[in-house]
């Protein structure tokens, strides 16, 4: 059963971000400014903005709040990012030197937060660092690996390895590994003797814009989405990956999120959170919409036979990867009116399971 607890604003969100305390929350209204919101302490389903970052000349397009350090990265298409100190009672930014001629799309703080990534619309990722002896932040770019723009980033836990989405239709995993940054223990494994930008493994799998990829909790399995309403599921990332792919009937999905290793939520243009599941034998499927508080009427025999069986002849025809099922048509209905463009988990400190998670 899902709870759901909404505030809504007049304009769309592209974009939010939790602090430590899940007190404070940011979130883009589709312009350039960055708002942030305060629980009421009489009444939590009360929102009060509190602060408003203005900094950017065109939208914002990326955030990440840092729960370690309590600072707020952002990005945009004006082709720079700020990261935001709280000192005192204001939101001081800090200019990063991204050294882009195209749009910054989305960003992602490391686990450790020691560095960030940018994915943009210059076919590359800038890893950001912050160098104590010139006393700013700087970026490394890793360059002529992607066909087009990148559209999402997911840190490993090991802190090296990243992932990334492109509209190229591709998955790609890199070494970040930076030396004075990172330090080559245990946790890092076989990776910390790769260069950086060093490709592990490029998966290609769709036939379509690829999004939102993200690592299982031990960093084994990885999983994104392509635009042609398939989410893919990979296993033992490396040269001998293992993938599955479940193709869906309705609309597409954009982002995604590991509720533990074995349970995922995807969200997208169906405007209604999916849960999928991974069975003993590791087979991936899809279980329920979470957010079922409007009944919808079933569509018609014919429509659902025919999408029944073009879903399975499109999965087939994937190379390397098995289609697991062709999912129930449903319209949306629930909570959100449009599309779900971002999902974030809301852990409690010491659990390895996601019990919530917000949706913009």
């Amino acid at each position: 059963m899902a709870t759901v607890a909404a505030h809504q604003l007049s304009q769309c969100i592209t974009c939010h971000a939790w602090n430590a305390e899940l007190s404070m929350v940011a979130v883009c209204p589709n312009n350039s400014e960055v708002h942030i919101y305060k629980a009421s302490p009489d009444d939590s389903s009360i929102w009060n903005r509190i602060h408003i970052l203005q900094k950017h000349d065109q939208l914002v397009s990326g955030i990440d709040w840092g729960t370690k350090l309590n600072k707020i990265v952002t990005v945009s298409h004006d082709r720079n990012s700020y990261v935001w100190s709280l000192e005192g009672t204001e939101w001081l930014p800090t200019l990063v030197i991204l050294r882009l001629n195209r749009a910054a799309i989305c960003v992602k703080w490391s686990p450790r937060e020691n560095k960030f990534a940018v994915g943009s619309g210059a076919k590359s990722v800038c890893i950001c660092y912050y160098e104590q002896d010139n006393n700013w932040w700087v970026s490394k770019l890793v360059r002529k690996r992607h066909n087009s723009s990148v559209t999402s980033v997911a840190w490993h836990p090991n802190n090296v390895l990243l992932a990334t989405t492109s509209a190229d239709g591709k998955c790609r995993v890199f070494s970040t590994f930076i030396k004075g940054v990172d330090t080559r223990d245990s946790t890092v494994g076989p990776f910390c003797d790769m260069k950086f930008g060093e490709q592990v493994v490029q998966l290609d799998l769709a036939f379509s814009w690829a999004f939102g990829a993200k690592w299982s909790p031990s960093g084994n399995s990885l999983a994104y989405v392509g635009h042609s309403s398939t989410i893919y599921f990979i296993d033992d990332v490396g040269p001998s990956a293992a993938a599955q792919a479940v193709a869906l009937r309705d609309l597409p999905l954009r982002d995604v999120l590991f509720l533990s290793e074995r349970m995922v939520v995807g969200v997208g243009f169906d405007c209604n959170p999916m849960l999928f599941v991974a069975d003993s034998r590791g087979t991936w499927s899809f279980v329920k919409y979470l957010d079922e508080r409007k009944s919808t009427a079933t569509s018609s025999k014919y429509g659902s036979q025919f999408s029944e069986a073009f879903g399975k002849f499109y999965g087939q025809a994937k190379h390397g990867s098995s289609v697991d099922t062709v999912e129930p048509s449903r319209a949306p209905g629930g909570s959100h009116e449009n599309c779900i463009t971002c999902i974030v988990p809301l852990p409690h400190p010491g659990e390895t399971t996601v019990r919530r998670f917000s949706t913009s």
